[in-house]
């Protein structure tokens, strides 16, 4: 299969378009799609199970869990009920953004949580046959959205438990500054742990908020060909879900972002 037979769509990088035509969409063009919770809470879990399904589109991954620096009740509920929705929907990743530093915690304190939510979580997905995929975030993020901000991080996170329970995220958008990150690529195949592998670009400036700064592929610094290289020496050969969080896009039709969209992805993967 070549590279540019492995394109997924993230439903998020249309944001506002309807779950069941971007579905369509990745089904025409034989494209995996990466779905989210809340348009598929707004469908319903089983109608959304039956739309992927009839429509033969593989589920890359769903979007997102996590938010479990102060592992309440509710917030570990609220995880297991995304790994029921994972499996019903036959995503075999789900995406978990760690959260930030709860009010009156550290970073350390916050880092502590993550590890007890996935000792707690980790048997329930092993059980669903879902992998929870810990992304590392880009460090302005630490605060406020995801303590975890390197693949070494990530993998010592994950390194306690079975590599079909606990995997991680290879975004382009947030680990391309890590001078470390062809080890952590290369430690992260050894280990079997390659759960997602996610593109976006990283244009400048930021824009305010940053959260929407990802750029279209080839708009900005990032070298794909060199990531999609050093992943694939490790043996890893699944798809590959484009995620651009970016208000200009999201504010144009749908149809027209994912066009653009899929052949900016076979331009850099050629």
């Amino acid at each position: 299969m070549s590279a540019a037979d492995r394109f997924s769509f993230n439903h998020a990088t249309a944001k506002f378009w309807d779950q069941r035509e971007a579905v369509e969409a990745c089904a025409r063009a034989g494209a995996g799609i990466g779905l989210w919770r809340e348009p598929l809470q707004e469908m319903g879990l089983e109608a959304t199970a039956k739309l992927v399904q009839d429509a033969g589109v593989e589920v890359t991954s769903l979007c997102r869990a996590g938010f479990f620096t102060d592992p309440t009740q509710d917030a570990l509920d609220d995880n297991r009920r995304a790994i029921d929705e994972a499996a019903a929907v036959g995503a075999p990743t789900l995406v978990l953004v760690s959260g930030g530093i709860p009010e009156g915690g550290t970073i350390d304190t916050a880092r502590e949580g993550v590890r007890e939510a996935l000792t707690e979580l980790a048997p329930y997905a092993l059980d669903h046959g879902v992998t929870l995929a810990i992304e590392p975030l880009h460090p302005m993020f630490a605060s406020d959205r995801c303590v975890v901000t390197t693949l070494a991080e990530a993998l010592d996170l994950a390194a306690p438990f079975a590599p079909e329970a606990v995997g991680v995220v290879v975004d382009t958008y947030h680990i391309w500054w890590d001078p470390q990150v062809w080890q952590g690529i290369a430690r992260a195949g050894a280990e079997g742990r390659i759960a997602s592998f996610q593109f976006a670009d990283w244009i400048t400036p930021l824009p305010a908020g940053v959260l929407t700064g990802r750029g279209q592929l080839g708009d900005g610094c990032i070298d794909f060909k060199r990531y999609l290289a050093e992943v694939d020496a490790t043996g890893f050969t699944g798809p590959i879900e484009v995620e651009l969080f970016n208000d200009t896009l999201w504010s144009r039709p749908g149809p027209e972002v994912f066009a653009e969209t899929k052949a900016a992805f076979e331009r850099v993967v050629a």
